[in-house]
């Protein structure tokens, strides 16, 4: 992969774990039974509001190491398309759910590329291949 790729995806997957993370301390030091009673407005189980919490804020930082990227990305995503769906479609796209959508691509990306470069993910498969290496030579 070319360098400057790399670290262009390096740089997204920093600011996306930055996001994530501050989401998620949002809704713990803003009070996690708020938005448990908004998560019930909107007509989604209130007990749903402590495990986004907890995939945003230990999720964002898991991003910013690259460890678990595929896992993590795939649960943002999630979390974004129920965004979308339940809260943010109906005011439209501008003004409403672009910036959902943008947290969305960045995170289906990762997804489907992982992001090897500079992460803990990748740090613990060389060592996982050279164990393997060293015990078949």
């Amino acid at each position: 992969m070319e360098k400057n790729v790399q670290i262009g995806g390096l740089i997204i997957r920093f600011v996306l774990g930055v996001i994530f993370f501050m989401h998620g301390l949002q809704k713990f030091q803003g009070g996690i039974g708020n938005t448990a009673g908004f998560f019930q407005s909107m007509g989604i189980p209130g007990f749903l509001a402590y495990a986004v919490g907890t995939i945003e804020l230990v999720g964002g930082i898991l991003i910013i190491l690259g460890l678990g990227t595929r896992v993590i990305a795939a649960l943002f995503a999630l979390i974004m398309l129920v965004a979308i769906l339940k809260v943010k479609l109906k005011a439209g796209f501008v003004g409403g759910y672009e910036y959902e959508i943008a947290l969305l691509s960045m995170s289906l990306f990762f997804t489907a590329a992982g992001h090897p470069y500079f992460s803990l993910d990748n740090l613990l498969n060389r060592r996982k291949q050279g164990a393997t290496v060293k015990l078949q030579g």
